[in-house]
């Protein structure tokens, strides 16, 4: 931890030299770590004032998910009263945030998350509106509602500030998914914590 203090030293002193007076952060990966070096912190009343800032940031930070609907069958755990909408393969799980059986993402720590979903109806003439749910309140919604054609996606993306904790799914909230929904996705990451 020494050796790797000192190094972050060094690079800041020859960063300072060689960058005076710029205001960036740029990550340098050191030993599987992230080591942010800030060179200036801005005080309350709006004057720059010179100080060093060290932030180490360990890989198991990483957190994100994607899940697929991979046939077109109802799951039979799929409920008339809660309406929520089931995937039945998860393609990645870094950190295994997402619960694949009752296909929620429950936030492992307070940040800054992306989302975006795509419900795909097949065959159904039917318009369907589906919402990002957050802590059982709807966030986001998307709808699709074309009758002339025989598949069509309701998609939403969203940025989000979540506290540890925080749970998500996808709710029908209108229409049904009767021909199917095979194909559909949802998924999240973090893009950085707070």
């Amino acid at each position: 931890m020494l050796r790797l203090l000192a190094l972050a030293l060094l690079l800041l002193a020859a960063r300072r030299a060689s960058f005076a007076g710029l205001n960036d952060t740029e990550p340098v990966v050191l030993e599987g770590k992230c080591l942010v070096v800030c060179d200036s912190n801005p005080s309350g009343d709006g004057a720059g004032v010179a100080s060093f800032g060290i932030s180490v940031r360990a890989a198991g930070a990483k957190v994100a998910f994607s899940a697929v609907r991979g046939t077109n069958h109802e799951p039979s755990e799929m409920s008339n009263k809660s309406m929520t909408i089931y995937f039945d393969q998860v393609l990645v799980n870094i950190g295994n945030h997402f619960d694949l059986k009752a296909s929620v993402f429950t936030a492992p720590r307070r940040g800054i998350y992306s989302f975006s979903f795509h419900v795909v109806k097949v065959y159904n003439r039917q318009t369907i509106q589906v919402n990002l749910m957050h802590n059982e309140y709807p966030i986001i919604s998307a709808f699709a509602g074309d009758q002339d054609v025989t598949r069509e996606a309701a998609s939403n993306g969203v940025l989000l500030h979540l506290e540890r904790e925080d749970r998500l799914y996808l709710k029908l909230e209108r229409g049904n998914l009767m021909g199917g929904w095979k194909y559909s996705t949802f998924s999240g990451f973090l893009v950085f914590p707070l």
